[in-house]
Parts: structure tokens; C-alpha cells; sequence
């Protein structure tokens, strides 16, 4: 179907209304069409890179702590010192950058107890900082594993602040589908929850393998005399030459998966920030001797490290070990416990730590970050990271000499601050090649190749701008299912001329659902030919359309629904993606249903409204598809909004008693608290699925700006601890 425009100012004043039943609300949770609706243009993240490698200019980000480890914020220009391999550079440009803001708590004395405050999603203006913590579960032991989920835990519940934009990402899950950058919390529990021990990675039970004897130690204990001590030697050769290559096969993939995040983050603006758990990577194998070579591991990790540097990231390691001990344990089986032996262990087992913590410390170092290593909290780890995020930026004007790649191959940088006591941090260098001459292979790409890497991606793609909603749902028929509708800015395809004046476009979608353990469970792979002229074309180039498809739910759970669109025409690639926990309805909860949107006009709210309305048919109709889709309405209109209640108790009389609250929040802060009511139960008779109706008008003075409507049921029959559920919406109120 074809909705019509809407766009009437109103005189409203703010206040919540009750209205009639919403017929839409059923409709909603029925729809099959494709239906088109008023366009929505996300706002372009800002150029502010940090780090500018370029033939005119050298840009660095600098960090100078005291002897306490405090970001030192007072410092001048003339106080630095910068040489680019030995010579000293003037510098041509100089700001400090703090990470030090406000942060706006919700209002306690308004807030209840049982009653969560929702999260805003953050803008791309908005972001303070973006950090990705990455798992290194290839890596991780079993004990090691619970310390990094129990401090990723406490930076969510404690440390996270307004403006962060975060991702949690395990090595060895490759692209998964929580592993999207958010400022939602909800999101960030479910991807800990998939944050355990991987058996087959070469992570141990603790810290050191247990220490146990070879067969031909075992033979040799036996009284087997033909074991000589050439055989024991050769024998454990080569158990090392084959521990150093799994060893190195897991830190390739640890350092694939890492080079994956970089790249990605360097699409996003300002200093970026890695933070990798880890228990350590070994740069170089040893031979036959004990001496080490350089190899492919190391030769990975520099190229990470000019990556880094070149896309503004900071890696930040932590040894998830924390301060062991190389001496033997209960769970060592030594067969002949000498002080060579006992020796042996203590000196392969330090030779081991310090290895593995040498790779952790030079990414750390390289790329201007910090390392923790030997420190039992890692949550005070994750503080001093944090904290860690304020810095200098120091430019200057590279000379014919620093790209010139006959004198040489890397660019060494040093900075030195002349007042006493401080430590500076700093990125090592860069390779002699400047961004903008940076070779880059061509890349042939089918279609399909196009709108999988868009879809994988944890950044949205905006060539073809898309807003994407998801709402929960239940009905007897199909059980649980999540209904998504996504909003497509129609003038970004390309439509081509076809006979009588038609306009056509063609374009390629997929659609799938992921579940928490990162495995596709549904998908919609379809090409859409859309052909319209005249008024109708018009239309769709003004206001966009909206796809909706529907899947259904199989397992409760966290979820993530990406969508992406390609233009077959221009080759230009859309995509977007959302997460929602999909309750357990079995559990007999309280629980609240994705809320429908439906915007009027004061004509539009008068015809409405009025028991005998005059002059209908000059008032154009409202489209809830739309509404809820884009979640975009001008001050001065009224909101209405439906949902569903699954799971509430009844009385002797098999009728439910239940009242309605809602909550409006503006970045954290409670603007507007309606007061508790019951919810209308006239003409309804299915109570395992009440409907329940409400509007609010937002005022002509409101702000424009991204808001939270928050709907609370209580369920005056259930129990205490069942009597509340919660659910929200994000909209944004325009001129």
C-alpha cells in the first residue's frame, strides 16, 4: 500500500492523553505489504582523524603521565620535542585533547528501584570514545577466562560512560552477530555471556600446562634401558617445535582477528581504542639453542602496528594471568623431582612468561598504549585504561626526505618533553609510504561478495541510508516472532527511464537474523524491482519506502537482525542492524511487546478524536508503518503508542488487573513522568494478549533531539519480584 504525506503543524501542549483502542496495533502485527513512508537521513560522522601520515603533514597523538601515572594536561608547545630519525621537526600544530566529561545520572528520587532507566543509542556525533575489548579466547585458560568476563562485567556496570561506543569481540568467532559497536548495555551483557573458555584454543585449565612426563620419560622411569638421553633430548625437541607452531598458529589468528578490528575502526572519527585480554603472544620461536628468529608472527605484528598508527588506534594489552609463579604445583607430575629437573621447569616456564608477555608489550608500546601484566585485577586495569584517554596532538612538515624510499624504510619517531619526571607515550613510527600514495590492490567484487561484506561489517554502511526497527511479538498461531521494518531513503538508488514515462529501480536485499552464538538462524535473499511514475514516483523519491519481513523466533534469547540493500544500478551498498532480547514467555513473566508508533496532526488528532467528525476527507491518513520505521516526529504533534501484555495473571473473574505508566528521558535525565493508570480492558476478551492504547503529545517548546519512551506495566496480582516488566522506544523530535 501507498501511505499518504503528513506534515501539519500543531498547538498542542504537552500531556499525556488516553485515547481510543488502536486498530493499527492488531493491523500492525498482521501486515504482509510494502508500504512507502517519509524519508530519514542519518547525520554524517565528522572528520576529525587523529593521525595524518601525508606528504604535507605528520600528525601524532601524544600521551605524558606523571610519576603517579596521571595525565599530565598543562603542558605547552615549546615544552616538546619531536624527531623524525634523529632530526629534530618544528612543530606546526598543537591542541589537547581531553576525554574528561560530565557524565548526566539518571534522577535517583524519581527513579525506581525495580524499574531499569534505558540506554540512548549515541549519535556519530556524540561518541566520545570508541573502544573494542577483545577476548583473546584463543589464547585464554579456563581460570583466565573467568577473571576477563568478571571485569568486562564491572566496566559495564561501573566504568562505562556517556559517549562510549563499545564492542566486545572474541577471537576466535570471527565476524559474530553481537559484535556490533553500541552504547547498549543490554547488548554488551549478551556478548559476556559468550565469553567463555574455548577448548580448543591453547589456553590451559591455568596459567601453565601441567607438567607431565613423555613416553619416553614415562619408558625411561620404567627401568627401559634403551632410552638414551640423545632419544629424551630429540623426544622433547620435538614436542616444542610442535607446541612453537600451534603456538604461532593461534597468535596468526589472534593478530588476524586483531588487523580485522583496526581496519574497521579506522572508518570512525577521532582516537580509537583497543583493548585486548590476552594470555600473551609470542613474537619469535626459539631454535634448537634457545635463541629466537624473527618469523611470521612478528611480521604480522609490525604490520598490525602501521595499520594501527595509520587509523588512529591505540592497542592496549592486559595479561589475563595476572602474578604467577614458575614453580611446580600439585597438578605437575615429575617423575624424577631433582633440582635439574625442578630447574628446568622454573626456567621454561619464566622463559614462557616472558615471551609471551614481550608480545604484549611491544603492541602495546608501538602503538602508543599501555601494557598490565602481573597485576591480579584487571578491573583496575581496565580504570588505568580508561583514564588513559586523554592526549596531545603535535604536527609538523615532513620534509622530501621522509617519503623517499631509497634512503629508507621506516620513519622512527621520538617526542621529549623537557620538564622533569614525565613519561611519554608515543607511537614508534611509520612506514615511508604517505596515506593518500598507499598502494591499494584493486578489489573485484561479485554482488553477493558486495552486500555480504556490508552485512558483516560492525559499522553500518551509509551509501544508501536505511533505518531499521525490530519489535517483539506472540500470537498462538506462530509463537514468538520479531517484525522488522526498515525504512529505505529512496532518492539514494538510481532509477532508470522505461517506456511511458515509468521510473524503475532495481535493488538486492538480504536480511538475516543471528543468534548469540554468532550463526545465521533465518535469512531473506530477494531482488526488488520497483517501478512507479508520476505522483507516485515523486512520492517515493520525496518520502522513502518501507520493507517489513517478519521471523519467526524458535528460542528465546539475545538476537541481532542486520539488513543489507544493494543497488543493482549504481552498485551502491545500504546496510543497518539492531539488537532485542527475545523473552522466554514458558518462564510465565510479565512481559511487553515492541511498542507501535502512530503520529497525528491536530487536524488529523481532531477528526480523530471526534465522535462526528466534519471535513475527514480533507485530512490526509496517518501510517503507523511509517511512524514506527523512522521514529521521526515534529514537535508540536501527538504520539500514540501500542503494545502488547503477554503473561499477566488473572483474578478469580479471569480478568487481569493491571496499571500503565510511562517515562520520557532525554540523555538519562527524566523530563516527563506520567502518572500510574489502569489499563482500559473495554471490548477486550483474549487477556493472553492485552492490548493496551495511550498518546502524548510532545510540546511546540520541546527540543529537538533523540528521546526514550518508556512503558511500565504492573501486574497487581503477580508476586513482587513478577509484577513489573519494562519496555522502550528511541525517537527523535524534529523542527
Amino acid at each position: 500500500m501507498i501511505a499518504r504525506n503528513i506534515g501539519i503543524p500543531n498547538p498542542l501542549l504537552g500531556k499525556v492523553v488516553m485515547s481510543k483502542p488502536l486498530a493499527s496495533l492488531v493491523l500492525f502485527f498482521a501486515f504482509t505489504a510494502l508500504s512507502f513512508a517519509q524519508t530519514a537521513s542519518p547525520t554524517p560522522p565528522p572528520d576529525n582523524d587523529v593521525v595524518k601520515i601525508t606528504t604535507t603533514l605528520v600528525q601524532i597523538d601524544v600521551t605524558v603521565t606523571d610519576s603517579k601515572g596521571k595525565i599530565v594536561r598543562d603542558l605547552r608547545p615549546e615544552e616538546f620535542e619531536i624527531f623524525e630519525n634523529g632530526q629534530k621537526q618544528a612543530i606546526s600544530n598543537f591542541s589537547f585533547v581531553s576525554s574528561v566529561r560530565e557524565t548526566t545520572e539518571p534522577d535517583r528520587k524519581t527513579e525506581k528501584p525495580d524499574v531499569p532507566v534505558p540506554t540512548l543509542e549515541i549519535r556519530p556525533e556524540q561518541i566520545r570514545r570508541t573502544i573494542a575489548l577483545v577476548v583473546d579466547d584463543l589464547s585464554l585458560s579456563f581460570q583466565s577466562t573467568y577473571y576477563v568476563r568478571r571485569a568486562l562485567k564491572r566496566y559495564v556496570d561501573e566504568q562505562m560512560r556517556d559517549g562510549d561506543l563499545v564492542a566486545i569481540l572474541r577471537t576466535s568467532a570471527g565476524v559474530g552477530a553481537l559484535q556490533q559497536f553500541t552504547s547498549n548495555k543490554a547488548q554488551l551483557y549478551a556478548a559476556i555471556e559468550r565469553v567463555k573458555w574455548y577448548p580448543l584454543g591453547r589456553g590451559n585449565i591455568g596459567a601453565f600446562a601441567p607438567i607431565e612426563p613423555t613416553p619416553l620419560e614415562q619408558a625411561a622411569a620404567n627401568g627401559d634401558r634403551t632410552v638414551s638421553e640423545e632419544d629424551l633430548e630429540a623426544e622433547r625437541q620435538s614436542l616444542e617445535a610442535f607446541d612453537d607452531f600451534r603456538n604461532e598458529s593461534f597468535a596468526v589468528g589472534t593478530l588476524g582477528a586483531l588487523r580485522y578490528v583496526v581496519g574497521a575502526m579506522g572508518e570512525l572519527p577521532g582516537r580509537k581504542s583497543v583493548v585486548l585480554f590476552s594470555d600473551g603472544i609470542r613474537l619469535f620461536p626459539r631454535d634448537e639453542q634457545g635463541t629466537t628468529d624473527s618469523g611470521r608472527v612478528f611480521d604480522f605484528v609490525r604490520q598490525l602496528v602501521d595499520l594501527a598508527n595509520r587509523s588512529s588506534v591505540v592497542i592496549y594489552t592486559l595479561d589475563a594471568r595476572g602474578l604467577q609463579t614458575t614453580a611446580p604445583t600439585a597438578s605437575d607430575q615429575i617423575i624424577s623431582p631433582t633440582a635439574e629437573s625442578i630447574s628446568r621447569t622454573i626456567t621454561g616456564r619464566s622463559r614462557e612468561l616472558f615471551d609471551t608477555q614481550e608480545g604484549l608489550t611491544f603492541l602495546a608500546r608501538e602503538t602508543g598504549g599501555l601494557v598490565i601484566i602481573n597485576n591480579n585485577d584487571l578491573g583496575d586495569g581496565v580504570r588505568r585504561i580508561l583514564d588513559d584517554q586523554s592526549y596531545y596532538l603535535i604536527g609538523y612538515l615532513p620534509d622530501d626526505d621522509t617519503f623517499d624510499k631509497q634512503k629508507r624504510k621506516f620513519n622512527k619517531l621520538e617526542v621529549r618533553v623537557k620538564r622533569s619526571d614525565l613519561k611519554v607515550r608515543y607511537r614508534s613510527g611509520f612506514i615511508n609510504v604517505a596515506n593518500e600514495s598507499t598502494p591499494r590492490a584493486p578489489v573485484v567484487q561479485t554482488p553477493v561478495q558486495r552486500l555480504l561484506n556490508s552485512l558483516m561489517s560492525p559499522f553500518a554502511v551509509n551509501n544508501i541510508s536505511m533505518r531499521l526497527n525490530t519489535l517483539f511479538g506472540f500470537d498462538e498461531t506462530q509463537g514468538a516472532f520479531v517484525r522488522s521494518l526498515l525504512h529505505v531513503k529512496a532518492d539514494d538508488l538510481k532509477f532508470t527511464d522505461e517506456p511511458d514515462g515509468v521510473k524503475q529501480a532495481v535493488f538486492d536485499l538480504l536480511a538475516v537474523s543471528f543468534g548469540d552464538n554468532g550463526a545465521p538462524v533465518d535469512q531473506i535473499a530477494k531482488t526488488y524491482t520497483l517501478r512507479a511514475k508520476g505522483e507516485v514516483y515523486e512520492r517515493i523519491r520525496r518520502e522513502g519506502f518501507v520493507y517489513h519481513f517478519t521471523f519467526p523466533i524458535k528460542k528465546p534469547g539475545a538476537y541481532q537482525f542486520r539488513v543489507a540493500i544493494r543497488d543493482s544500478r549504481s552498485d551502491q551498498v545500504g546496510s543497518a542492524s539492531q539488537f532485542i532480547e527475545v523473552p522466554n514467555l514458558k518462564k510465565g513473566r510479565l512481559t511487553i511487546s515492541g511498542i507501535v508508533l502512530e503520529n497525528f496532526t491536530p487536524e488529523q488528532w481532531k477528526v480523530f478524536t471526534s465522535e462526528s467528525p466534519t471535513g475527514a476527507e480533507n485530512v490526509k491518513e496517518t501510517d503507523p508503518m511509517t511512524d514506527t520505521s523512522t521514529r521521526r516526529f515534529k514537535r508540536g504533534t501527538v504520539l500514540r503508542y501500542g503494545y502488547e501484555v503477554y503473561n499477566a495473571k488473572l483474578s478469580d473473574t479471569k480478568r487481569p488487573n493491571l496499571t500503565s505508566q510511562i517515562r520520557v528521558f532525554r540523555e538519562r535525565s527524566l523530563i516527563l513522568e506520567g502518572k500510574a493508570s489502569p489499563i482500559d480492558l473495554t471490548n477486550q476478551t483474549d487477556f493472553a494478549r492485552v492490548k493496551s492504547v495511550s498518546a502524548i503529545t510532545l510540546p511546540v517548546k520541546m527540543e529537538p533531539g533523540d528521546y526514550l519512551l518508556q512503558i511500565i506495566v504492573y501486574d497487581n496480582l503477580a508476586k513482587e519480584k513478577r509484577r513489573v516488566s519494562t519496555q522502550f522506544v528511541q525517537f527523535e523530535v524534529t523542527e
